[in-house]
């Protein structure tokens, strides 16, 4: 026999095994009826457990570990179709349209918006980007602007995520586990970096350097040029601003914006030091209600998955059949627990893709919980 002859032996297994496939697909859409007729749950976690042990028992020892996978994916098929074809977990799919149905076709120009830090702060940048005149109103932390959004303060905020070069902005994604939003917009800023001092100022008197974590982590390669200066991170670049223009000092420095040194008064004594000029921070607009605007091609989730083997890759995979692009993957640790994470998926597709409806309403049989953050779309 040549590679011929067994590819055309593979062909006729594999004709057997769509014609198999199909029919264990309608057996699995009649238990789903019955199920829903009954009152009973999708999932019958005894049962598959006892299944998936008999169909590796029963193969090849040399066999039993890829029986095993590929029946647990049949089985999770099986329980997407029936939850599909039975319109179970369709809750959260009715809310998307709702949402769709009740937004204006336009973003709205003016609102109130908050912002985490002073007035310079590249928040403001981002918020000014996103709304033609927006109410602006600043907060110390970013859990005080996710609870002026819970609160009602204001309708809006606006927070960073990830930088291009430093990466995820950490107490963001953290702070998304503690609070109730949705995800509306999302806007990628250029981010220059610039060392400001007080008028008249000598760089090679400077002793400390302030600036956010983040961008001084975008500017480490200029910050190594200071070995006798300490540099010291604060709530925000325009915070930093602000303290040196206060400060009286000649000896304090920031890392901060053109538009701070304008506001501030500060003079300019060495520009854009960031790492990379290609330096961009995206941020994403937050609200306390589920807001959908026509456009949207973005949908954010956060997921916790069971402290299992082939969790996360479960649902990657369901990401792959359905065609899904993920554009983004971040865990963070859950508090009070050992070794468990949160895992947030940024995804590339259509808010009204078929796709994505089947996804959210397969998700729940895959995942302990998930959070539906949002769809939108991005600023340019």
């Amino acid at each position: 026999m040549n590679l011929t002859d067994y590819r055309r032996q593979i062909d006729d297994v594999d004709s057997r095994l769509v014609e198999l496939f199909a029919e264990r697909m309608r057996i699995s859409a009649d238990i789903g009826a019955y199920k829903k007729e009954h009152g009973l749950p999708v999932l019958n976690a005894g049962r598959e457990k006892e299944k998936l042990k008999a169909v590796a028992d029963a193969a090849p020892a040399a066999l039993a570990g890829y029986t095993r996978e590929l029946y647990s994916l049949l089985m999770e098929l099986s329980r997407a179709y029936q939850s599909r074809l039975t319109g179970t977990g369709s809750e959260l799919t009715d809310r998307v349209e709702a949402a769709i149905a009740a937004m204006p076709r336009e973003f709205p120009p003016r609102a109130a918006a908050a912002c985490q830090g002073v007035e310079g702060a590249y928040s403001q940048l981002a918020c000014e980007k996103i709304f033609l005149n927006a109410d602006i109103r600043y907060y110390p932390t970013f859990d005080s602007v996710f609870e002026a959004i819970e609160s009602g303060e204001c309708r809006y905020g606006v927070i960073p995520v990830e930088n291009s070069t430093a990466g995820t902005v950490n107490k963001v994604y953290d702070a998304m586990q503690r609070h109730r939003f949705s995800i509306v917009r999302s806007v990628r800023l250029k981010v220059d970096h610039n060392l400001l001092t007080l008028p008249g100022a000598a760089v090679g008197d400077i002793r400390r350097i302030y600036s956010h974590e983040q961008a001084i982590s975008q500017c480490s390669n200029f910050l190594k040029g200071f070995p006798d200066a300490e540099v010291i991170p604060c709530a925000n670049t325009a915070v930093a601003a602000r303290m040196v223009a206060e400060s009286g000092r000649k000896d304090m420095a920031a890392l901060s914006s053109s538009a701070c040194m304008k506001l501030y008064g500060l003079s300019c004594a060495a520009a854009n030091v960031q790492n990379q000029d290609n330096n961009y921070t995206r941020f994403v607009c937050i609200s306390r209600e589920l807001e959908i605007y026509p456009g949207a091609d973005r949908t954010s989730l956060m997921l916790t998955l069971p402290h299992e083997p082939g969790s996360l890759y479960k649902v990657l995979s369901r990401l792959y059949a359905l065609g899904i692009n993920l554009i983004k993957l971040e865990s963070r640790p859950l508090p009070d627990t050992d070794f468990e994470f949160m895992f947030y998926f940024d995804l590339d597709v259509p808010v009204r893709s078929p796709s994505l409806l089947q996804l959210l309403q397969e998700l729940g049989g895959l995942c302990e919980r998930f959070t539906y953050l949002g769809s939108y779309s991005e600023v340019v």
